[in-house]
């Protein structure tokens, strides 16, 4: 299968740089910003106080600082919140015009590996690359891979682990402090999650965002984004198994390879 390429207007970036560049996105994001390498990529998020998601990040480490893959429609957000944690670090922030490149299914040289989960593909950030496919295919082949996307996230309401972000590698939780942690730590360490975000399929074209997923009478969920036959499904675990539907259809859950199985 041919590898396939796609520019993602959907993504912006930003440089954080300066001496204090590492300790102050560590000292903020889920992730470890300090043991980040040259040329490594991790996911992480920034978080609200109380734990909920304001933004979805890609972290890039380059020599003098971190470059910061964000939504778009979220970038100018995000340097205003940056800099309002600020207050002391020297640290600069600022917009890049560099496009976001993705590649799927195939060799995805020069392009750095997601880090989310195997299959996915690859990043690039230098604009070097052709574009042989279109953002709404990648969206498909992420859909298809059972991993969230952006828009599948309610600013400020949805948490991290209910949008898979500690099967997908976006949480340390050995890294110490970040902001929203305590929230995040807890709803880890107790190990009973009891929503997820879960691709479905039905047929026909997906429903409306915010559709309720029924299981019988009970409610059972709400659609997140979608496309015809196949949408991302906030779920509530313990109402998955018996019949499943949304608008009157009938729906199947499928289960991503990162998403472990449930204890017997």
């Amino acid at each position: 299968m041919s590898t396939r390429i796609a520019h993602l207007a959907s993504r912006a970036l930003i440089r954080v740089s300066g001496p204090d560049a590492r300790p102050f996105l560590h000292n903020l994001l889920t992730q470890d910003v300090e043991t980040l390498s040259t040329g490594d990529l991790r996911f992480a998020a920034l978080l609200s106080p109380p734990g909920r998601l304001l933004f979805d990040l890609f972290l890039l480490g380059q020599d003098d600082g971190v470059i910061l893959d964000v939504a778009t429609d979220r970038r100018e957000a995000l340097i205003q919140r940056l800099s309002m944690y600020r207050l002391r670090a020297n640290v600069t922030v600022d917009a890049l015009d560099t496009p976001v490149m993705a590649a799927w299914n195939g060799d995805a040289e020069g392009f750095i590996p997601d880090p989310r989960t195997p299959g996915l593909g690859g990043r690039r950030y230098d604009g070097a690359a052709t574009p042989n496919a279109t953002e709404t295919d990648w969206l498909a082949h992420q859909l298809a891979s059972g991993v969230p996307a952006s828009n599948d996230m309610i600013v400020d309401k949805t948490y991290p682990i209910e949008a898979d972000y500690d099967l997908l590698h976006g949480i340390d939780f050995q890294k110490g402090c970040f902001v929203g942690q305590e929230t995040t730590s807890r709803m880890w360490r107790r190990g009973t999650i009891r929503n997820r975000m879960l691709p479905i399929t039905f047929d026909g074209p997906a429903p409306a965002v915010g559709t309720e997923v029924l299981n019988g009478e009970l409610r059972a969920g709400e659609v997140m984004t979608g496309q015809d036959g196949a949408a991302m499904a906030l779920l509530r675990l313990d109402r998955l198994d018996g019949p499943l539907t949304v608008d009157g259809r009938p729906v199947s859950v499928h289960r991503p390879d990162f998403l472990p199985e449930p204890a017997a």
